[in-house]
């Protein structure tokens, strides 16, 4: 029975079309992966199901008996009281039944007649009863087990709120919808923000998860671990695949191919045309020559992936020594606490040295130490002469609003010498259309912002590139151009990851930060 439908839904924002005549359903127990470009309409469709939005054409109906659970990552839980608290105040019904409880004991020892004792004991025999159906004696556990597999601590889980930075709210959020338990769920990128073994939680808990959800994920890895049917917003529409994201990346190579064989008959014979429109124009050399040119042609068309000749054309002339930067024994605490000690490695040309561990491990310390945003308290790091380093995260704080992508982009690093085309080009397969080239920074969306951002830091020209959770803020699309990039760049790469699929696909050292064991380091 499906709990979601959508009936010939259009969707439109003034002139802009963003899909046409939508059919979807959505059954109890399923699992969607919805996925496509930015802007596609990933989100819109959250909001239509939500009610939030009404579609342009058509109908969206969801089933009044299904208590819907969405989680954005964006996100953020609003509130004075303390984590532990808004969790506590999901189970009001349990924590009634306990009060009651007490109270009843508190009566049993100092009641006197038979009677009143016979009607304590009866309702705490319908009160134990009512417990044993809400499960009402493992929530304390539940909610333990939610905010411990999410990263709180003691401390952070009984901390107001309010005080809390927007990660950790937004990672509250996430836990108080996970434990309301609902009938659907519909996650806009959950794993943003945790780290590896959060991740593998919430893989289990919507394995176990008896509902339906609709997924919006940039971790392939993760979609691939948890959905059932794949849909991708497409050139307006949904195109659907049975399976995980896996079994979509094969089926949509296929696909391709049928579509590409289907036009191949009609791409010949409006050669032929051609041919015998410009023979008619001159009717110099012969049929020989003619066939010979028209075979010439037809192999031009055959040619690598253009994203890697591109992007080997722009790192063409890189040239860096073998040894980067040396990192010597350095050690860093935060009050009381040790963050790292005696963390030693190198960084050579050509390593791609992913860093992971748990949250609050000292990850994002040990970047800002090696950016000279901190000094360590013990050790050094020492770069060698001539090298310079490009750090996402600050090159994308550091944009001007007032200026424009292209100019941006074009006055930066290769862009000064490379080709203005070329370099509009690569913008181009970072999904930026010829009318972004023109637009202000201050108007774009945060994830058009950490595309020219990532776009600068690729085409800095710097002999390292430095990246902490460079996937949360972009799209697939976006990141598989990233990847490529970081695959054929001469230098080094040094990035802050809890993706395992980018983490696969590019890392070739890891530094492994585990709490109580300190720092190892290990090839990959």
């Amino acid at each position: 029975m499906s709990v979601i439908r959508l009936e010939n839904v259009t969707k439109k924002y003034e002139e802009s079309l963003i899909f046409r005549n939508i059919y979807f359903r959505l059954s109890q127990g399923e699992r969607v992966g919805l996925i496509g470009r930015n802007g596609a309409g990933k989100s819109t469709v959250f909001r239509l199901i939500l009610g939030q939005e009404e579609p342009t054409e058509g109908n969206v109906e969801v089933d009044p008996q299904v208590k819907i659970g969405y989680f954005s990552q964006f996100s953020e839980l609003q509130s004075g009281l303390s984590v532990q608290q808004e969790l506590e105040l999901c189970f009001e019904q349990v924590a009634q039944i306990e009060r009651e409880l007490q109270q009843i004991a508190e009566q049993l020892g100092v009641v006197a007649g038979d009677g009143e004792m016979d009607r304590l004991l009866g309702r705490q025999a319908e009160l134990f009863e009512h417990m044993e159906h809400l499960d009402g004696w493992n929530v304390g556990v539940e909610i333990d087990t939610v905010l411990t597999k999410l990263g709180f601590d003691d401390r952070s889980r009984h901390q107001p709120v309010g005080e809390l930075s927007g990660g950790w709210r937004n990672r509250a959020a996430l836990a108080k919808m996970l434990i309301q338990q609902p009938d659907v769920v519909l996650l806009d990128e959950p794993t943003n923000y945790l780290d590896i073994e959060g991740i593998a939680w919430l893989e289990q808990w919507l394995y176990r998860f008896k509902g339906a959800m609709i997924l919006v994920s940039h971790d392939r890895q993760f979609i691939d671990k948890v959905v059932t049917r794949t849909i991708e917003i497409e050139n307006y529409h949904f195109q659907e695949y049975e399976g995980n994201y896996t079994d979509y990346v094969r089926k949509k190579k296929l696909r391709k191919k049928e579509l590409d064989r289907q036009f191949e008959w009609e791409e010949e014979l409006l050669a032929l045309e051609a041919e015998a429109i410009d023979s008619r124009a001159s009717r110099k050399g012969s049929a020989k020559d003619r066939l010979s040119r028209r075979l010439a042609e037809n192999k031009k068309r055959i040619e690598p992936h253009p994203v890697n000749v591109l992007i080997t054309d722009i790192y063409e002339k890189l040239r860096f020594p073998d040894k980067l930067c040396e990192v010597k024994k350095i050690g860093q605490t935060f009050g009381e606490r040790e963050i790292f000690r005696d963390v030693s490695f190198d960084i050579q040309k050509e390593d791609r040295l992913v860093i992971v561990g748990p949250n609050g491990s000292g990850k994002s310390t040990l970047i800002k130490v090696l950016t000279g945003e901190a000094k360590p308290e013990s050790g050094e790091v020492t770069w060698e002469k001539g090298v310079g380093y490009a750090y996402f995260n600050r090159m994308w704080e550091e944009l001007d609003p007032k200026d424009t992508v292209t100019h941006a982009v074009n006055t930066y690093g290769l862009g000064l010498d490379a080709p203005r085309k070329k370099v509009h080009k690569f913008l181009s397969m970072l999904q930026f259309s010829e009318a972004d080239l023109s637009r202000t920074i201050g108007n774009l969306s945060g994830g058009q912002k950490a595309r020219v951002a990532l776009a600068k830091c690729l085409l800095s020209g710097a002999a390292v590139i430095i990246l902490d959770e460079p996937t949360n803020h972009l799209d697939l699309a976006s990141i598989q151009v990233m990847e490529q990039a970081l695959i054929h760049f001469p230098g080094a790469v040094v990035t802050v990851s809890h993706d395992r699929f980018f983490i696969d696909k590019i890392g070739t050292k890891m530094l492994q930060f585990d709490p109580g064991q300190g720092v190892s380091e290990q090839s990959l």
